[in-house]
C-alpha cells in the first residue's frame, strides 16, 4: 500500500511529474515476483544488491509492504554462512545461476533494512531482520584484509570455496556504506558492536588513503564517485575528487559514462553520481544530471540501462528495475525524503573508529 502524500518527494522539475513517478513505481512493482524477489527484469536474473536497491526505491515511494516482502525474500534465501549467491534465476528465484558470494552484494542488505526502518518505524521488522543483517556483516568481515580492505568474494564451494583477497574500490565503498548502516542498526537496538566499529574505521582509512590496496579500475566511473556516495570520502576531499575527473566522465546533456573511453552513458551511474552530488551539498548539479538522462525514459515509465551516443542507440535494450530504482532514490533525496536523506547523508551515519596509527 502506498502511503498518502509519499509521491510528493518524487516530483522534480524536468525529471518526474506526479503521474510519471506513479508510473515508474508501478513499473518496478510489475517486475517484483509474488515471493518478493525483484529481478533486473522479468526473465532475467536477480542479484542481492540490485534487488535491495529496487526495494529501497519502493520504500521511498511509500510501497512499504512490497519492500518488506523483498527483504523477507533475502532472509529466506540467506545461506548458513550469512551470504547470498551472486545471482538467482528469475524463472525459479530460489535457484542460483552464479554460486560465488560477493562481499558488497552481501553487505548491502544493511543499507536496505536501515532505510526501511527509517521509512516505517517498524520495530518488529528490525527485530526480525537483525539476525540476517548480523550474519551478513560477519560473513563480509571474514573477508577483511590486514590493510582494512575487504576481499572481493568467496568462490563457489565446488571451486574450492576459496576467498578472493583482491579488493575492488567501488565494492569496498559500498561495503563501507553498509557497515555504517549496520552500526546505526546496532545503535538503535542498543547492541554495540565494537569489532564492527574498528573494521569500518580501518576500511574507511584504506579507501581514503591507500588506493594501492585496491585493484586499478579507475577507468570506471563508479571508482570515481562511489567513495563519496558511500560516505567514506566527505567534505573538501569529496569535492576535490569529483572535480578532478568531472570532464572525463560527465557528458553534458546526456549523463555519465560507465567506463572510459567508451561513448556510453548509463542511467544507474548517472543517478548514483546525482546522489553523491546531493550528499556533497551540490543539489543544483545533481538536478542537472537527473534532467540530462530523461532521454532514457521509455514508454511505461521504466528506464533504459544505457545509450551509445556515437551511434545514437539505446544499449543494451533492457529496462532494468535497478535503473528505475536508482532514479527514484536520487529524486527522493533531492525531494527531502527523510529516510533516504538519512541513509545517503554521508557524515550522518556512524563511520567507525579510525585506526590508532592514523588518528591525529
Amino acid at each position: 500500500m502506498t502511503s498518502p502524500g509519499r509521491t510528493e518527494h518524487l516530483v522534480l522539475p524536468g525529471v518526474l511529474t506526479a503521474a510519471q513517478a506513479t508510473e515508474t513505481v508501478a513499473g518496478i512493482r510489475a517486475v517484483q515476483r509474488e515471493d518478493g524477489a525483484i529481478p533486473w527484469f522479468r526473465g532475467h536474473h536477480l542479484d542481492p544488491w540490485d534487488h535491495t536497491e529496487a526495494a529501497m526505491a519502493l520504500d521511498a515511494a511509500g510501497e512499504h509492504d512490497a519492500a518488506a516482502r523483498a527483504y523477507e525474500w533475502l532472509a529466506r534465501h540467506q545461506l548458513p554462512d550469512g551470504s547470498w549467491y551472486a545471482a538467482y534465476h528469475d524463472g525459479d528465484a530460489g535457484q542460483p545461476t552464479d554460486r560465488s558470494r560477493e562481499s558488497n552484494f552481501c553487505a548491502y542488505i544493511a543499507v536496505g533494512v536501515w532505510h526501511h526502518y527509517l521509512a516505517t518505524g517498524d520495530d518488529m521488522f528490525l527485530d526480525r531482520m537483525w539476525p540476517t543483517v548480523y550474519a551478513a556483516v560477519e560473513f563480509v568481515l571474514r573477508l577483511q584484509q590486514p590493510g582494512g580492505q575487504i576481499g572481493w568474494k568467496r568462490e563457489p564451494v565446488e571451486a574450492g570455496d576459496n576467498a578472493v583477497p583482491d579488493a575492488l574500490l567501488t565494492g569496498n565503498a559500498s561495503v563501507f556504506h553498509a557497515l555504517s548502516c549496520a552500526l546505526a542498526i546496532a545503535e538503535e537496538r542498543e547492541e554495540p558492536q565494537p569489532d564492527w566499529e574498528l573494521a569500518t574505521g580501518a576500511l574507511g582509512h584504506a579507501i581514503r588513503s591507500h588506493p594501492e590496496r585496491f585493484l586499478d579500475k579507475s577507468h570506471y566511473s563508479m571508482d570515481w564517485y562511489y567513495p563519496v556516495l558511500g560516505g567514506a570520502v566527505t567534505g573538501a576531499q569529496a569535492k576535490e575528487r569529483i572535480e578532478e575527473r568531472w570532464d572525463e566522465f560527465v557528458v553534458t546533456g546526456l549523463g555519465v559514462r560507465c567506463v572510459l573511453p567508451n561513448p556510453w552513458v548509463t542511467g544507474g551511474e548517472s543517478c548514483e553520481l546525482a546522489l553523491a552530488l546531493w550528499a556533497m551539498g551540490e543539489s543544483d548539479r545533481a538536478l542537472e544530471i537527473l534532467q540530462s538522462i530523461q532521454h532514457l525514459r521509455a514508454d511505461g515509465g521504466m528506464y533504459w540501462t544505457g545509450y551509445v551516443f556515437e551511434d545514437k542507440a539505446v544499449w543494451p535494450e533492457e529496462l532494468t528495475s535497478w535503473t528505475a530504482g536508482s532514479l527514484l532514490l536520487a529524486v527522493a533525496a533531492l525531494g527531502g525524503d527523510e529516510a533516504t536523506t538519512a541513509v545517503f547523508g554521508g557524515e550522518r551515519l556512524p563511520r567507525g573508529l579510525e585506526p590508532e596509527c592514523c588518528q591525529a
